[in-house]
């Protein structure tokens, strides 16, 4: 496993992925009956799904194991162990399958990022976290290598494929790190996602200091809040939001040939 120590001197050459050649081993000997890192993975995923980031530690995780907090040392050394084990594993969580079944590529494109965003959003931990750690579990690579895939199919240079992959997948991040948190503010908040966004937008457009610079912006406002739901401008403006994307892929794939 990753010490402490190790990943602070060498962050880009520290994962638990490139201690262990499948990232499974446990020590030797005789660890706690009917403990495994897959329950242990699983309990973290509950608590960080439920409490963020902050309140993952190895004496709460060991609670809700019921068991010591040195039983967990058998197969993890820090939390951030632990930490790398749960991405891989929500990785895992994209149904690759489906991405092969849908279609050519644009129906690809679309599954891969409509399923990227749900996991985000459902795992609002996700996102700063995959930002911190190298992602060379084998479920995160299996996504990596089908985004590669993916765009490939599309016929551009290759010299183009990179960039093509950020715009889509760098959008997708980026949108599904800002629902996830803006679901994560609202519950913390103990409201819906509808009601927090009622208060905050009546807030902002009644504060006199803010008319003058909102009043270019007013229909746009007005469109919005003439939805009954949240989850309806989610998921209206990412689906439009790829369609532009994916046409612009297109575009530049006719100029390429």
């Amino acid at each position: 496993m990753v010490k402490a120590a190790d990943r602070a001197r060498n962050p880009a050459r520290s994962s638990v992925w490139l201690e262990n050649k499948d990232g499974r081993a446990a020590r030797s000997g005789g660890g706690p009956a009917g403990l495994d890192r897959d329950r242990i993975v699983a309990a973290s995923i509950r608590i960080l799904d439920e409490e963020g980031l902050a309140k993952l530690s190895m004496r709460k995780l060991a609670t809700d194991l019921g068991v010591t907090a040195m039983s967990l040392y058998w197969y993890v050394d820090t939390k951030d162990d632990i930490i790398e084990y749960a991405v891989d594993t929500v990785f895992g969580e994209i149904d690759l399958a489906a991405v092969d079944a849908a279609g050519d590529w644009r129906q690809q494109i679309r599954e891969l990022a409509l399923q990227y965003r749900r996991m985000l959003v459902r795992h609002p931990w996700m996102s700063p976290s995959a930002g911190q750690y190298l992602n060379i579990g084998p479920h995160a690579i299996a996504v990596g290598s089908k985004i590669q895939e993916t765009i490939r199919a599309t016929g551009l240079p290759l010299e183009r494929l990179p960039s093509t992959m950020s715009a889509v997948f760098q959008f997708v991040y980026g949108y599904g790190t800002i629902e996830a948190q803006f679901g994560r503010r609202a519950a913390e908040a103990g409201m819906s996602q509808d009601d927090f966004y009622g208060e905050a937008l009546k807030t902002f457009r009644d504060e006199p200091q803010f008319v003058a610079a909102l009043e270019p912006m007013a229909d746009l406002l007005d469109e919005r809040a003439s939805h009954d739901s949240v989850t309806v401008i989610w998921d209206r403006d990412f689906e439009y939001a790829l369609d532009i994307l994916i046409a612009g892929i297109e575009a530049m794939v006719r100029r390429s040939s």
